[in-house]
């Protein structure tokens, strides 16, 4: 039998962990390394040494958030940025963490800022503003007004949905070629919906969820579980008319942050459904991404799967802080072997992020946590830089870990 218990928003397997904990400490034996969760507990300190200088730079600046470091200089977004949630869920996972006053009043502070969001819904991306952003503040503090603004977001995420396709549509621009896209980032959206239809009731919600992730699993992957990064549909059939990248190397390719939101978001919708289906396209995904030919020995994929595999070629260690979160919660649904694989490549990818050639000392990269980014490589855009997402996903990972760690 397998007992189920809530951890925070997360279910985690508890027979499993035992196991799973074994493994972690017994790699470290012998090996010379540091235990662990001698790592995590360095790289969250550090993070909050960072993260407050951060937020005490961007105190002033109202109403903005961090997005990037370009160049020696802050690049910076108001709350319509896609990214707008992420510097505030950050400081809610330092907080979750190290329980520093001053590290919550941040947080609440730069929350506050990305309120007005709730009412989004011209784009797909008020679940990253608001599920990162008051959905960890929720989960922590319990703050009613919190649960204000996430249903009233998600009803705004829902007028995207149309029921003659089945699915959120991403974005609204370049219609003379798109006629409803949809990216494969869309399914990280889908865990707002999930929460709101379970708090408020409205079984609707948790059906749009449920339609989207159901169509896409269909028409954005490739027998090899690869995802094509956009599929655009004709609004009259529902079926797709164009499936292309926007921000891989070719339509063809596996862009690897695509392929990191594909892992992420179907390990959720397994945890929030226990739909089988869902579970063995993330195990599916998983695998793909383990053993692909062009994974990089440290476990920090280059921006693309299908670039050059060459020391030249940019990295993501965004597309790994994702996948390592999404490897850590993946292994708890699964048989123990195939867990204490997939928690032993998510244990490198963390030793590589939090390891020099990755973490920036504190006081420098812009008060970022981690480097070598990539952010939209065909568009010359935020390639090898910091990235606010990156640093979000990979505390989120290391968050998980700890939790795995603690008996």
């Amino acid at each position: 039998e397998i007992r189920l218990s809530l951890v925070g928003s997360e279910m985690c397997i508890r027979d499993r962990t035992y196991t799973l904990l074994g493994v972690l400490l017994a790699g470290c034996a012998g090996s010379g390394r540091e235990p662990l969760e001698t790592v995590v507990d360095k790289a969250l300190a550090g993070a909050e040494r960072q993260t407050l200088l951060m937020a005490e730079k961007y105190s002033a600046r109202e109403g903005r958030l961090p997005r990037t470091w370009e160049n020696g200089e802050d690049v910076s977004s108001d709350s319509r940025w896609w990214c707008s949630g992420f510097f505030p869920g950050v400081l809610w996972y330092v907080y979750e963490n190290g329980r520093n006053p001053r590290v919550l009043e941040y947080a609440r502070m730069f929350t506050a800022r990305v309120e007005r969001e709730k009412h989004t819904t011209d784009n797909h991306d008020v679940g990253f503003m608001l599920y990162c952003s008051f959905g960890n503040g929720l989960r922590l503090t319990g703050d009613e007004s919190y649960e204000e603004v996430l249903l009233t977001g998600a009803r705004s995420l829902a007028t995207r949905f149309k029921p003659e396709v089945g699915l959120i549509r991403s974005w609204d621009h370049n219609r003379d070629k798109w006629q409803y896209p949809v990216i494969i980032d869309n399914m990280m959206n889908l865990e707002l919906l999930m929460w709101a239809a379970d708090r408020s009731g409205d079984k609707s919600l948790r059906d749009m969820a449920v339609s989207h992730a159901d169509k896409t699993l269909k028409h954005h992957f490739r027998p090899d579980f690869s995802s094509c990064h956009l599929v655009s549909y004709d609004t009259i059939s529902g079926q797709p008319h164009l499936k292309q990248t926007h921000q891989g190397l070719s339509d063809s390719s596996a862009w690897s942050r695509g392929q990191a939101w594909g892992l992420y978001g179907y390990t959720c919708m397994y945890r929030l459904t226990g739909d089988a289906r869902y579970l063995e396209q993330a195990r599916g995904i998983a695998g793909f991404l383990i053993n692909h030919r062009n994974m990089p020995a440290d476990g920090i994929p280059y921006w693309d799967f299908d670039a050059p595999a060459l020391a030249s070629t940019p990295r993501d260690a965004s597309a790994a802080a994702i996948m390592a979160s999404a490897l850590v919660e993946l292994s708890g649904f699964v048989p123990a072997a195939e867990g204490e694989r997939y928690m032993a490549f998510a244990e490198k990818q963390i030793r590589t992020l939090a390891s020099p050639e990755y973490t920036a000392p504190a006081g420098e990269n812009g008060g970022f946590i981690l480097r070598h980014s990539t952010g939209a490589y065909p568009f010359s855009s935020e390639v090898d830089v910091p990235l606010t997402y990156a640093d979000y996903y990979y505390l989120e990972a290391l968050t998980r870990i700890k939790r795995r760690l603690q008996p």
